[in-house]
Parts: structure tokens; sequence; C-alpha cells
């Protein structure tokens, strides 16, 4: 994992993209503040730049420094969400800007695997995490289905977990700073 970590830290830094393990399905990731690498993300996955990316966080204090509000009703769904959760939240911060949805929100989960959090941990900063398939495409339940398209465009590829079969992806909830909550995929 260390060797792993390594190669990913470095690859962040340098902007380029990173094929890697998730809490759910294998992720495209990249420095979710560098414009750049973002845009190189929406071209690879040939996804039109209005579809917004989901950001990993490694802990409550950094989805802190990442909106400018946590609405109280984020922690209840954290702490009882028996999956892994994405939530979308109002008025993001210190991230890319074509990384922001249109209506000025940005989904974001705490990352719950070890290796995302570490990586986060020490890159000090969030990363994108959108699924390893071309838009349109289903997405992967496995490494072994990732298309050569998606393999080929990244700069690293994370050597672990790639016997894991994780088919579910995250569980997305909608959190206006006006108390509106809104289930968009269970």
């Amino acid at each position: 994992m260390k060797e792993d970590l390594a190669k990913c830290l470095e690859t962040l830094q340098n902007g380029g993209l990173i094929l890697y393990p998730t809490d759910t399905v294998w992720g495209i990731g990249c420095d979710a503040t560098n414009v750049d690498a973002v845009k190189k993300v929406y071209a690879l996955k040939n996804r039109e730049d209005s579809k917004a990316l989901i950001c990993l966080v490694a802990n409550d204090a950094m989805l802190e420094r990442t909106v400018e509000q946590v609405p109280d009703v984020a922690w209840d769904i954290i702490d009882l969400a028996t999956k892994p959760t994405t939530i979308i939240y109002d008025q993001p911060k210190g991230v890319a800007k074509n990384l922001i949805a249109a209506d000025n929100s940005l989904a974001i989960r705490i990352a719950s695997d070890d290796f995302c959090r570490n990586l986060i941990q020490r890159f000090k900063k969030p990363i994108v995490s959108t699924s390893a398939n071309i838009s349109g495409a289903p997405t992967p339940a496995q490494f072994s289905e990732i298309d050569h398209r998606i393999l080929e465009g990244v700069d690293y590829v994370v050597n672990l977990h790639r016997e894991k079969t994780n088919p579910s992806p995250s569980s997305i909830i909608k959190l206006g700073n006006d108390g509106t909550v809104k289930v968009i995929r269970e």
C-alpha cells in the first residue's frame, strides 16, 4: 500500500489522474482543487462538464473546510448511514470551479475505505471520485470490467483490491442550507 500511496500522491500533485478502489466502485480521481485536472476527468469520461462529479474528503474537519456550512442534519445522516453516503452541499469552497454544479452545490463523501482516507489525509486536499466508466456505459462492478480507454487514459492505476467486487455506488442525498432534504439515489 505504501508504494501505491506514494505514486498516487505524486500523480495528484502533478495534476494527473489516478484509477483507484474506493469505498464503493473503482474510481477515477484527481486533485479536486485543480481546474485542469478536473477537465482531464471530464475528457476521459467523455462527459459533459455540466454533469457534476463527486468529491471525497478524509474526515469531518476537511468536510467543514470544503463547504460554507454543514447543515446539522448532515451529521445525523453521516452517523446513521449503513452504507457509503454522498451528500450534496450548498456553497462549496476551495475546490476547482468546474467541479461545482450550476446551482452552486457539490457532492461530497467522507471516505470510509482505509486506502482512500490515507491518501486524502496525506494529500491534504479533497480528491475527485467518479466511476471508472465512459459516460453512458455501465459502471464496472470489478476491476476486470474497466474499459481499456479508462485504463490507458489515467496516469497511475492502483494495484490494490483488483479482485474485489463491489457493484454498489453510494447513496446520494441533497441537503439545502434552508433545511430541505432530497434523496437522489438510494
